[in-house]
């Protein structure tokens, strides 16, 4: 040790231009950083789940998660299976050797997934895969309340997950508390047999409606033109003026045998801001952008929105936040600073009051030196700075009052 120090003094001025360079070099590197609330953790475990709508707990179990553990049974790196099995719906969850490769195991699981469905019954739906990802949790969530029409709070809140996931920053927005908009067709039994129209007849006209059919093209001496069949259901009023049967001179249509309204879906779930009902956007940040700009924008965001909208809307509609986590990680952002020149001055204290001014400033200069220095390398090795970063960097912070004392 007291070589390297004699080689340092000997060199002064190479030893202070590295110090100087450091400096410089991890200052953008911790600007430049991304800060994050939870490190970006690969966690490697999937989960299979196959909705399948009245389907009991044991048929299930024999009919779709038996085959599912078969199949998947044999795939390379498993290190544990294990299968749910409930009233319309049957799930498998796998977990795999750390260092597995993720794209040949989803290929795999997706390849498995597809000679399972070849044995599951008639009605089971689409599977879907799902991982465990910590970095697509939401970063903040946006409430939006107040004594406004169903309609009008849906409208709103589309308006401002489009503004919000118009932003780099930004993945997805996720809207809880709402419900989707639909049709709803009342069939009077009494028209129906006034018109002479059977179930089976108006059911047969709707399924073979609202359907792309490609009809091909004609062929001229001028040239080929294609031919469209307007099939498809642009709006309500088409389903009013679907025909269904012809009665005599007359075409029945479906808006003469039914009532036909908008309205919405039945509610699968609440969301609650303060104790009242709401409706919440949650915000999830996309890979490698910074928290604590990306909530900053999202909040900007609203804001101007919130000015355009009209004054009787603003005076009834109130915008809340929750789920913040951009004040957790500014606080550690902030209390490792406070650390560091915390530490820096009861050093140099000391350090002034035993050896002097010289050494005193040459201890202070080498603990943020050792700081912007480990920032330096957290940007070469691609890692942002998340809680678990800070945690250890205010932890070495001690370590460093002690060693440079």
């Amino acid at each position: 040790m007291i070589g390297i120090v004699d080689w340092a003094a000997s060199r002064a001025r190479m030893v202070f231009a590295f110090v100087v360079l450091s400096v410089v070099i991890g200052t953008v590197a911790y600007v430049s950083l991304p800060k994050e609330g939870e490190p970006d953790i690969e966690i490697p475990a999937l989960f299979v789940s196959v909705p399948f709508p009245g389907i009991s707990a044991e048929d299930s179990e024999t009919l779709l998660v038996k085959p599912m553990e078969k199949e998947l049974s044999d795939l390379d790196g498993l290190k544990e299976l294990g299968g749910t099995a409930a009233e319309g719906y049957a799930g498998v969850s796998m977990e795999f050797e750390f260092g597995w490769d993720k794209t040949k195991v989803m290929a795999d699981v997706r390849d498995a997934m597809t000679r399972a469905q070849a044995d599951f019954p008639e009605g089971a739906e689409q599977y879907s895969i799902n991982e465990i990802n910590f970095s697509e949790f939401p970063i903040i969530v946006v409430n939006l309340t107040g004594p406004v029409p169903e309609r009008t709070m849906a409208r709103v809140a589309k308006d401002l997950q489009d503004r919000i996931e118009s932003l780099d920053a930004v993945l997805e927005v996720g809207i809880a508390g709402n419900r989707d908009e639909m049709i709803e067709v009342l069939i009077d039994p009494l028209r129906l047999e006034s018109y002479n129209v059977t179930a089976g007849e108006l059911i047969d006209v709707v399924n073979n409606n609202n359907q792309l059919i490609a009809a091909g093209e004609i062929e001229t001496e001028g040239g080929a033109f294609s031919v469209k069949i307007p099939a498809t259901f642009d709006g309500p009023r088409d389903l009013y003026d679907l025909p269904v049967k012809v009665n005599g001179d007359r075409v029945v249509t479906l808006g003469d045998i039914a009532t036909i309204q908008l309205t919405f879906e039945d509610r699968t779930g609440t969301s609650r801001f303060d104790g009242v009902p709401s409706v919440a956007l949650q915000v999830v940040k996309r890979k490698g952008f910074n928290l604590i700009d990306t909530v900053a924008e999202v909040e900007r965001t609203v804001e101007a929105a919130e000015a355009e909208w009209p004054d009787q809307l603003r005076a009834v509609l109130d915008v809340g936040t929750s789920n913040d986590q951009s004040r957790q990680v500014e606080s550690m952002v902030t209390q490792l600073e406070g650390s560091v020149l915390t530490a820096v001055a009861l050093v140099m204290i000391v350090t002034l009051a035993a050896l002097g001014l010289r050494p005193a400033l040459l201890v202070g200069f080498s603990i943020p030196t050792s700081f912007l220095l480990c920032f330096a390398f957290l940007a070469l090795m691609g890692v942002s700075i998340s809680n678990i970063v800070m945690f250890g960097l205010i932890l070495a912070v001690g370590m460093l009052v002690d060693g440079a004392i």
